[in-house]
């Protein structure tokens, strides 16, 4: 009911345009590396410093129009000249439908080939972000086609689907991440239960480590990660082979540690005024998070819009069910 809840709140449009009015000003400044290029770039050399890499999502919500997937294809771009001028430890995630998949699957396809290629001259990673069911086909189709020209492009495997092991094989010879899954899925295609997706991600973790090229295993969960340091120690995996990640914000205390262990550490860095949806799929997906975050978001002007967003998810639920846009 929690993740339904945050999950329709993400939802919402209007919140989402009202939210970016309050900006970094609500506190999202704990979750979120900055509105514009140069706040970013200074987050990252902070979290380099410290000996940590960076992922860095520059955040979109409904893109519904070419002249906007554009805009944002323009800017991830602006932000890997970004990256490369400053020569910080960095590379790009990006989500298929911000650059148009849900307008035009070879519009998309070549506003990410122009990112890839541009990367690509510098030798910088581009991932792809999983989003939902519906998308997960066309973007392993993506990956296919770029993956015919260039081989600086990855995706992620989401833990809580059934067939997560199959696209674990189908694409062992990428660089992936793995994670447990922020979407609501239905029973039929992905696990419902906490421990049985729990189970499946470490089942995968294990494997990808054991036959992949690259892992990148995205969690908070201490035990996860204590367990994977048990793992490669018994079966001599090279620290160069994986490394842990977290969201910019969420336990800074073990990603140091970890940094200071002398694991490959990278935290995912959003940025951007579209704070807003990210932050409630963020607590949807682990309502734990909301705890970690508390005393640095949650002020007064933060608990009004969600109290503001609670009452209009719930009766958008009630009177108009189908009103909102898709998230991402």
């Amino acid at each position: 009911m929690l993740k339904d809840f945050f999950m329709g709140l993400s939802q919402n449009q209007f919140l989402n345009n009202t939210a970016k009015k309050y900006g970094l000003k609500m506190g999202a400044q704990s979750v979120v590396a900055g509105t514009n290029i140069p706040e970013v770039i200074k987050s990252i050399k902070e979290l380099n410093a410290q000996g940590i890499s960076c992922t860095v999502d520059h955040l979109g919500e409904f893109v519904f129009k070419k002249e906007e997937a554009i805009a944002a294809k323009e800017q991830i771009i602006k932000v890997i000249e970004a990256i490369h001028e400053n020569q910080v430890d960095a590379h790009i995630s990006l989500k298929p439908t911000q650059l148009g998949l849900d307008i035009d699957y070879s519009f998309c396809l070549n506003n990410i080939r122009e990112i890839v290629h541009q990367a690509s001259q510098y030798k910088m990673f581009v991932n792809m972000d999983m989003e939902d069911y519906k998308h997960l086909e066309l973007t392993f189709q993506l990956l296919d086609e770029l993956s015919l020209e260039y081989d600086n492009v990855g995706t992620v495997i989401q833990a809580y689907f059934h067939n997560a092991l199959e696209y674990l094989e189908r694409y062992k010879n990428f660089r992936i991440r793995i994670v447990k899954g922020a979407y609501k899925e239905s029973a039929e295609i992905a696990y419902q239960d906490k421990k049985d997706i729990d189970a499946n991600f470490i089942h995968l973790i294990e494997w990808h480590l054991l036959n992949g090229k690259f892992t990148s295993i995205a969690t908070h969960d201490h035990r996860v990660i204590n367990h994977v340091k048990a793992f490669v120690k018994q079966n001599n995996i090279p620290h160069n082979q994986f490394e842990f990640q977290m969201l910019y914000g969420f336990r800074k205390e073990l990603q140091l540690s970890l940094a200071n262990e002398g694991y490959h550490f990278c935290t995912y860095v959003p940025f951007g005024n579209d704070w807003y949806g990210y932050f409630m799929r963020r607590l949807a997906e682990r309502p734990q998070n909301l705890n970690l975050v508390a005393k640095q978001v949650l002020n007064k002007k933060t608990k009004t819009i969600i109290g503001v967003a609670a009452g209009a998810f719930l009766l958008g639920r009630i009177t108009k069910p189908n009103q909102n846009k898709r998230r991402r």
